[in-house]
């Protein structure tokens, strides 16, 4: 089976860096994968993608190297499966909030006896190997966000669930449900917990992981993080364009 750099680099104690892709094309998808990221994250929660448009960003993303990553709407099994038989070698998982959620989770990335994974990696087979069915426990990554007050409450238990490769902290959210502005990085509590989170899930053996941009990986880095985004399709060509508006209208 192919293997899963991503898993490779946390194995090796590095970072891995990702882009996040908000907008439906394979074109753009494309784009973003050739831009040496170590994953490229297709957003089904908040962008304006469904199935069949991931699916054809899957597919535009397997034409490089990098891994492809997809954060799926809901703690549901259903399209949980169904983005890994399509061949994401990861899937960030919202609002995951207790045990029994990540668990469930776990659960749905995994086949029997680690979990309850139905088999049919129609497209999974063709991107990763033949061999999928035998190594897909291994090299498929399980990423429940950490992004609630609640899930901060239940944070050493929801670590020590088997199956769990990475946590990804959506900071927005979790700055919301601690009484402060959506942003990425927020002081006062925030900060204490961005850093509790990075050293219980290196107690735990978990990969610390956050959405985040270019300016702050360095920081994370330093606090722990070994997944970290930081960049997007969305925001790129909105830079971009303004800076070249800029340009032309002469600063």
């Amino acid at each position: 089976m192919r293997e899963n750099s991503v898993k490779a680099r946390w194995r090796a104690g590095e970072v891995a860096l990702g882009g996040w892709l908000s907008l439906p094309s394979s074109l753009s998808a494309e784009i973003m994968a050739g831009e040496d990221f170590d994953y490229v994250c297709i957003d089904m929660q908040h962008g304006g993608i469904d199935y069949q448009t991931a699916l054809t960003m899957l597919q535009a993303i397997s034409t490089r190297e990098t891994m492809p990553f997809v954060r799926v709407p809901w703690n549901e099994p259903g399209i949980i499966m169904k983005m890994l038989d399509a061949g994401a070698m990861g899937v960030i998982i919202p609002m995951v909030n207790s045990v029994e959620e990540a668990q469930a989770a776990v659960a749905a990335c995994r086949y029997h006896p680690e979990g309850n994974r139905s088999f049919g990696p129609l497209r999974a087979t063709m991107y990763a190997g033949g061999d999928y069915f035998a190594h897909a426990n291994a090299e498929v990554a399980c990423i429940p966000m950490i992004e609630t007050e609640q899930a901060l409450d239940s944070l050493d238990d929801i670590l020590s669930v088997p199956g769990i490769d990475a946590v990804y902290v959506g900071p927005a959210d979790l700055s919301i449900t601690l009484g402060l502005p959506p942003g990425m990085d927020n002081g006062g509590r925030f900060e204490q917990e961005r850093v509790r989170i990075a050293e219980a899930c290196k107690a735990h053996g978990v990969v610390a992981g956050i959405h985040a941009n270019a300016q702050l990986a360095a920081k994370h880095s330093a606090a722990g993080f070994q997944l970290v985004t930081i960049s997007s399709d969305q925001g790129g060509m909105r830079v971009a364009a303004r800076a070249d508006l800029e340009v032309a209208r002469g600063g």
